[in-house]
């Protein structure tokens, strides 16, 4: 099939391009830029001009598509909520573009929605969460009740591997780096999924090919959980740096707009979707990414 990927140029969605090229899919990018029409080009795609502000290449890309990805996100921390409500007008576009077509559409969200005690399940849902990603989710559910074939992908919080540079592993360390110590909070007993990106392509793909069943949710977790002071003491080791522990106060001065993240306690559950879906993660965890070239190529 034809599939139209928003966020194609990515890291995540690049993997995802070469997966779905390398099974005999056809991808339409969208490129925000020169530089990005090139990349995707070489690659074997095609590529439609436009960014996530231009809701008209939006719908056309999807009117001239036998599927849509959403991958694109606005990565500016800084404006966190004001980008999470663009992401919802963006799957309102796209969506209206296919109602009654039959397409199906996946939309990118994170399992981040979630911090809690005990695992998080494909059948958790989002309802009345405070946290700004919600918007992603709600603008989903509300194009699926207009009759549109959505399906949501929840990322893990780490998704990781060559090429990540604004993660939250390359976040981590690059705080820690300019801090002089890496740090926990609260003796950094929480847990963070994890994914390796190449895994993650591989259930973009798996989620179109399958039988596409609207409103569900699909969790890219390889890992349940990592928990988060094995990933500070892996950095402080290797950095040669100080690890401390923070309560919530310090850690807001320390981690700034990431401190949400640092204390994220997100264990998650994939085995309704590597059932529903036959996906078997088998990449390298994030551990063993931390341990080889991927994070840390100018030490080793």
């Amino acid at each position: 099939m034809k599939v139209f990927v928003t966020g194609a140029t990515g890291f995540v969605g690049t993997a995802v391009v070469k997966e779905l090229l390398a099974h005999g899919h056809q991808v339409l990018g969208l490129a925000r830029s020169e530089e990005s029409e090139k990349k995707l080009l070489a690659t074997g795609a095609a590529a439609l001009r436009g960014d996530l502000n231009d809701f008209d290449s939006l719908k056309s890309g999807a009117i001239d598509s036998d599927a849509v990805i959403h991958l694109g996100f606005v990565h500016d921390f800084t404006k966190f909520e004001e980008m999470c409500k663009l992401d919802g007008k963006v799957i309102e576009a796209i969506g209206e573009a296919l109602i009654g077509t039959g397409k199906p559409f996946l939309i990118t969200s994170g399992t981040a929605l979630f911090s809690k005690d005990g695992i998080t399940t494909e059948r958790d849902l989002t309802v009345n969460n405070p946290y700004p990603r919600i918007a992603t989710e709600n603008a989903a559910d509300a194009v699926a009740a207009k009759g549109v074939k959505v399906a949501v992908i929840r990322l893990s919080p780490s998704v990781h591997g060559k090429g990540d540079v604004i993660g939250f592993v390359p976040t981590s360390i690059n705080i820690a780096k300019d801090k002089g110590k890496a740090a926990m909070i609260n003796e950094g007993s929480n847990f963070w999924p994890a994914v390796h990106v190449l895994d993650a392509a591989k259930l973009y793909r798996l989620a179109l090919e399958k039988p596409f069943i609207s409103g569900t949710r699909y969790h890219a977790v390889a890992e349940q959980g990592v928990q988060f002071k094995e990933i500070s003491a892996f950095i402080a080791e290797k950095l040669q740096i100080p690890l401390v522990s923070l309560t919530n106060d310090e850690a807001l001065v320390h981690f700034g707009w990431f401190a949400h993240f640092a204390k994220l306690n997100n264990l998650c559950s994939s085995e309704e979707t590597q059932t529903r879906l036959g996906w078997n993660p088998q990449h390298p965890t994030l551990m063993e990414d931390l341990k080889s070239d991927v994070y840390f190529p100018e030490v080793e």
